[in-house]
């Protein structure tokens, strides 16, 4: 029934549960599971328009590191996994991925690390439902 799932990962709790989850759905299938990561520079405008290289790479790091771990658990499960990190807004850029790749599901965990800004702004996940144009479930990770 699918032959492509995207999972936007961030390291949290409920990512890895969605990735789990897409394992198991994409195992009966023998779907590829795309990984995607953004990073999402901060506030540019807060240090004066330039954001320090360091900040940058570090972002960079830690997106392929949670990519590279999320996709262990999908080769671990005998699939194949596909990962890429992003600059951008995770809702538009997972948005673009799904089209993109043409992907016939996005899995993602309800809650990630957003913290105050769940409740500011939103959480991803909930701003990603009202973007993305593909089927879309929500994982919530076990208490």
């Amino acid at each position: 029934m699918y032959e492509s799932i995207l999972v936007p990962v961030d390291g949290s709790e409920p990512s890895d549960a969605a990735v789990e989850h897409a394992c198991s759905i994409a195992g009966g299938d023998d779907a590829t599971v795309h990984l995607v990561h953004a990073v999402e520079h901060p506030d540019r405008g807060m240090m004066g328009g330039r954001v320090p290289e360091t900040i940058i790479d570090e972002l960079w790091q830690e997106g392929e590191d949670v990519v590279e771990a999320a996709a262990e658990t999908v080769r671990d499960a005998g699939l194949h996994a596909e990962t890429v990190v992003v600059e951008g807004s995770a809702p538009e850029e997972i948005g673009d991925y799904a089209e993109t790749h043409d992907v016939d599901l996005v899995v993602m965990g309800t809650h990630g690390r957003s913290g105050l800004e769940r409740y500011l702004l939103g959480s991803t996940t909930e701003r990603t439902i009202r973007t993305v144009h593909r089927p879309m479930l929500t994982v919530e990770s076990p208490p």
